[in-house]
């Protein structure tokens, strides 16, 4: 009896994970390459390096929050991958698009850079959060129906999931809304945000 493709297709979860090491890697190390330094030609003075290091500063901060924006999703990817006891296409479909999403985080972070003070640029970082929440959930929610998960992952760990990603989405959204007043409380309630998912001590095991 011939065999459907799609059935054999995506089933190695390691080659999923190795993929998505990867692709965080390449974005985690090209939000680094908007720094430059300030050109040597135009220093004359201690004042004028001070001078340029603040006119860099929007490019450092906004690297310093993707870099945790990054950091945050990849521990969200690798927790519901240590899960798993194995994939299939329609997961592995899904976490390609969630890579897409993530390897657009450098342009997202750059465009930020570039007009920090302008809400368009942020609204569009915030978007690009939005759609790696949305991928991520989606993934959970094929994980679940397709019944991928290790036989003896408690129940209660749907719930610490799907609490996590709605929470920080509502949090990221809230911070998106503040540049009604300004681009700068909406930076730095995501950055408090950021801290908080990446500080939070102790865990309390599938409770939330």
């Amino acid at each position: 009896m011939p065999i459907s493709y799609n059935l054999i297709a995506g089933k190695n979860l390691d080659r999923l994970t190795a993929l998505s090491d990867g692709v965080f890697a390449v974005a985690m190390t090209l939000l680094v390459l908007d720094l430059h330094a300030p050109v040597a030609a135009a220093i004359h003075s201690e004042g004028d390096l001070l001078h340029a290091l603040a006119a860099l500063s929007p490019r450092l901060l906004t690297y310093l929050l993707s870099f945790m924006t990054l950091g945050i999703f990849w521990m969200g990817q690798q927790a519901q991958f240590n899960l798993l006891q194995r994939s299939d296409r329609d997961l592995g479909w899904v976490h390609i698009a969630f890579l897409a999403a993530v390897s657009l985080i450098p342009f997202s972070t750059a465009l930020l850079a570039e007009f920090i003070r302008y809400k368009a640029a942020l609204i569009l970082y915030w978007l690009n959060i939005l759609i790696l929440g949305l991928l991520l959930l989606a993934a959970w929610c094929v994980v679940r129906r397709r019944g991928l998960l290790k036989p003896d992952v408690p129940a209660e760990v749907n719930g610490a999931i799907v609490r996590r990603i709605v929470w920080a989405q509502a949090l990221y959204a809230f911070g998106a809304a503040l540049c009604v007043f300004d681009n700068w409380w909406s930076i730095a309630f995501i950055i408090s945000v950021q801290l908080g998912f990446a500080t939070a001590f102790p865990l309390r095991p599938f409770k939330g």
